[in-house]
This record gives structure tokens, C-alpha cells and sequence, in this order.
């Protein structure tokens, strides 16, 4: 492996870990985000997920730290290796029993679990491993050969940010609105709004703030849809309360069913609780 590889790893890994790190340590929605991750199934409290991640954000924050510091000893860059195979172990738990959940491994919300997110523990794995292996300052060796230098450190932040979710929704989906924009929508034709798939409208219900407020409560898949008066009728199962006074329900949620991710971002959505047995109305909300 290069030497100039191995030396300039230690940057570009703290640049991974210490703006993940930040973000699961001191993030606000942090609690929010554990909730949906596939960490809240496998600790199986929400709350132990939030605990996790922010451990973990503390530790990717000395991680980034001492690889920064002259590499006196590989075990920084052997740590972040681990890191990256206990991300892949993780991933590979998360595909299999909850697939549908977010990752949680970087500080943004709703991080999908895709390919991008196995390349990126990957990446990390041999980031670390290059670390390790690093006989010489990442700053010493950039003296030395700046022009290389410079090269290798663009071209790693840009393949490391194609890997991210960030490009689906700051350049791919404004692309994607200013195209149905010119061109019109592609199902216009079909005559209606209500040719939304009903896909789609999962996808922008659990993206909502109506869809945040009430996770907590909700335990299932979607079990039924149907559409009234241009209303589309989203039924999940949940239980609500904690302790001898919990109780299953049905969480009904109302969303525009002519809405997608395509027109609108803020989408209107009611919200109703009802008890499972008797139908009455537990809590509801608009």
C-alpha cells in the first residue's frame, strides 16, 4: 500500500468519524433518529438505542482526535478498523431483521440502509487498516508532496460523499422537482392524483413531523390503506401507554393522497389513535 496513502488516512478518517461523532454526541434529534434505527430493535428500547449512539458518537470524537495526533502507536487506526467491521457486522444484522429501518450510523436522520452505507463501513475498515500502517505524520508527508497530497484528499472526500445519503436530497431530488417542473408530472396523463402509489405516500408520511410524533406508538408495517374524499387512509397497528395501562390500537394516519416527495415537503397529515377492541378514540391530532 502506498506510503503516502497510509500517512494521509488518518486525515480523511477523522474527517469521517469526528462530524458523525459530533453530530450522534451533541445532535438535538439524536433520541428522535435512535428510535428508528435498527439499534431500537436490536437493544429493544428506543431509549438504550439514543445511549448507544451517543457512546458511540464520543467514541468516534477520541477516534478522530487520536488520529490526528503523530502516529506514535497504530492503535488508533486498528480501533477505527474495528469500527468499520462492527459497522458492517451491524449492517448486516440491521438488513436482515429490520430492513426497512434507518442505519443511524452518520448524524443525519433517515439514513436508508442502501449500499452506499456497507461501502462507507468498508471504507472505514480500510481507512483504519491504512492507519495502522502509517509510518510518518499525515502532515509531513503532505509537505513533501502537496500536489499528491492535495489529489488524494479531494478525491477521497469526493468518492466518501457520493457514498453519503446526502446527495438523494441536496442536488438529486431538487433536480428531480425542477424537472417535473418543465416536464410535468409523468402521471398527469393518467388523470389523477390519486395514482400516487401507495409507496409513495408511506415514503412521505414517515418523513412528516405527524409521522415523528406518534413513532413511538407504532409497532407494525402498514396493515391497510384505503382512499376517502381525496384522503389517503394509512392503518398501522401500535400500542399505547406503558406498564399494566398499556393497550393495543390501531394508529390511522390521513395524508393527501395526491401528495409525494415530488409536490410537497411539509404534507398535511391527521392523525387518529383508537383502541383496538373498542374503537374509541385514544388520542388524535391534525
Amino acid at each position: 500500500m502506498s506510503a503516502l496513502v497510509c500517512a494521509l488516512a488518518p486525515l480523511v478518517l477523522a474527517g469521517v468519524l469526528g462530524p458523525a461523532g459530533a453530530g450522534k454526541l451533541f445532535g438535538r434529534g439524536t433520541a428522535r433518529q435512535a428510535s428508528r434505527t435498527a439499534l431500537a430493535r436490536l437493544l429493544r428500547d428506543g431509549g438504550r438505542a439514543a445511549l448507544a449512539l451517543r457512546t458511540l458518537g464520543a467514541v468516534e470524537l477520541l477516534l478522530a482526535a487520536a488520529l490526528l495526533a503523530p502516529p506514535v502507536t497504530p492503535l488508533p487506526g486498528a480501533a477505527a478498523a474495528l469500527l468499520g467491521a462492527g459497522f458492517l457486522g451491524y449492517l448486516g444484522y440491521a438488513r436482515a431483521a429490520a430492513p426497512g429501518s434507518s442505519c443511524g450510523c452518520t448524524a443525519r436522520p433517515d439514513t436508508p440502509l442502501t449500499w452506499r452505507s456497507f461501502a462507507r463501513a468498508a471504507a472505514v475498515l480500510a481507512g483504519g487498516a491504512a492507519a495502522a500502517l502509517a509510518q510518518q505524520p499525515w502532515w509531513a508527508a503532505a509537505a513533501r508532496r502537496p500536489a499528491a497530497a492535495l489529489c488524494l484528499v479531494l478525491a477521497a472526500a469526493a468518492a466518501l460523499t457520493a457514498l453519503s445519503a446526502d446527495p438523494d436530497r441536496r442536488w438529486r431530488m431538487p433536480l428531480r422537482r425542477l424537472r417535473l417542473r418543465i416536464t410535468g408530472h409523468p402521471l398527469a396523463a393518467t388523470g389523477g392524483r390519486t395514482a400516487v402509489p401507495v409507496a409513495a405516500t408511506v415514503e412521505l408520511l414517515e418523513r412528516s413531523r405527524a409521522w415523528q410524533s406518534v413513532s413511538r406508538v407504532v409497532r407494525s408495517a402498514l396493515l391497510d390503506h384505503w382512499d376517502d374524499g381525496g384522503w389517503r387512509i394509512l392503518q398501522f397497528a401500535g400500542v399505547y401507554g406503558g406498564g399494566p395501562a398499556a393497550r393495543p390500537v390501531l394508529v390511522l394516519f390521513a395524508v393527501d393522497a395526491g401528495a409525494s416527495l415530488d409536490t410537497v415537503r411539509e404534507p398535511a397529515v391527521r392523525v387518529s389513535v383508537i383502541d383496538a377492541d373498542s374503537g374509541a378514540p385514544v388520542m388524535a391530532t391534525a
